[in-house]
């Protein structure tokens, strides 16, 4: 029997790397190395435990990076940009990535589009950001990072994710109204949002590795369902066992919420609600549907995850 080819797993202990890890590793095909700051931390045991190979490596270097990919047959790739917020951070730890990744024959990348193809820096109801952005964390992938694949000849597959349904476990859930009460607070007004849940990102990106013919060389959004504030707040209520009422929170009152990403996540949401046309079609739910097998629904979600919710 041949040995199984490696994949390599940038960001193994998050929860999108570690849904690409977890999902390689059940499915089998593969074999994992996962890429760790901390191979000693719980998660990175963790998945030892599962049967993966974890190597230490950093996104700041690129040796530690090389030998983490040397031998392997492809990677996934993801940035931790939350932790620091910085676009310039960000080209860096791509620019890391992909002179590490010479020689792979399967990149897949995580990333986003560059919204200021569909929203002007001069549109004033968005205010743009660190005076070119209007998105950072989309724009600073879509603008900036995405080309450097290209430039380097990569034979990558580029996968535009969608809003985690798990960010409506905890600081998107649904709050306890002054009369007890529940309420959802989703700044989407009466648009539809497209969602899925971090472990069908992994079945996904298992499903592209395994077609390399048919998704090398593509850009591929995942989004399971596209859903309005209103059917969120009923599937909340479905699980729950308690009616939700819908109440969209405006974007100046979540870019004034004082959090360190309020205002990116602001632009996000307004992003979501005002420019639909220019985000949804490029998050395909029929395709997704395909390469997930076994997909969530949000209700489906919410329920194994019941226990999970925190509400405000």
């Amino acid at each position: 029997m041949s040995e199984k080819k490696i994949i390599a797993v940038v960001g193994a202990t998050g929860a999108q790397g570690g849904s690409v890890a977890r999902a390689l590793l059940t499915d089998g095909e593969f074999a994992v190395r996962a890429l760790a700051r901390d191979p000693e931390s719980g998660a990175a045991r963790e998945l030892a435990e599962l049967g993966a190979e974890v190597v230490a490596a950093d996104l700041y270097d690129v040796d530690s990076l090389r030998k983490a990919f040397s031998g392997a047959y492809g990677a996934y790739l993801v940035t931790p940009y939350f932790t620091h917020m910085s676009p310039a951070k960000e080209v860096e730890e791509v620019r890391n990535l992909v002179a590490a990744a010479e020689g792979l024959r399967h990149v897949v990348w995580s990333t986003l589009e560059d919204t200021r193809e569909a929203v002007p820096l001069d549109y004033e109801p968005m205010p743009t950001l660190e005076g070119k952005y209007k998105v950072p964390h989309f724009d600073v992938k879509g603008g900036e990072a995405d080309p450097l694949f290209a430039q380097a000849g990569l034979p990558t597959t580029y996968v535009r994710n969608s809003f985690y349904w798990n960010n409506l476990l905890n600081g998107s859930a649904p709050h306890r109204r002054a009369d007890g009460t529940l309420a959802l607070s989703l700044p989407m007004g009466d648009s539809r949002i497209s969602g899925i849940a971090a472990e069908d990102i992994g079945k996904a990106v298992v499903s592209i590795l395994k077609h390399p013919a048919e998704t090398i060389g593509q850009t591929i959004g995942l989004g399971t369902e596209h859903l309005t504030g209103e059917e969120v707040a009923k599937a909340f209520s479905d699980v729950l066992g308690e009616p939700v009422a819908y109440e969209p929170m405006s974007h100046n009152d979540f870019r004034a919420l004082g959090f360190p990403a309020a205002e990116d996540l602001g632009n996000m949401f307004q992003y979501y609600a005002e420019f639909a046309g220019h985000i949804l079609p490029r998050r395909d739910t029929v395709r997704t549907r395909e390469l997930v097998p076994g997909w969530l629904t949000l209700g489906e979600f919410l329920t194994k995850h019941r226990g999970e919710i925190v509400i405000g």
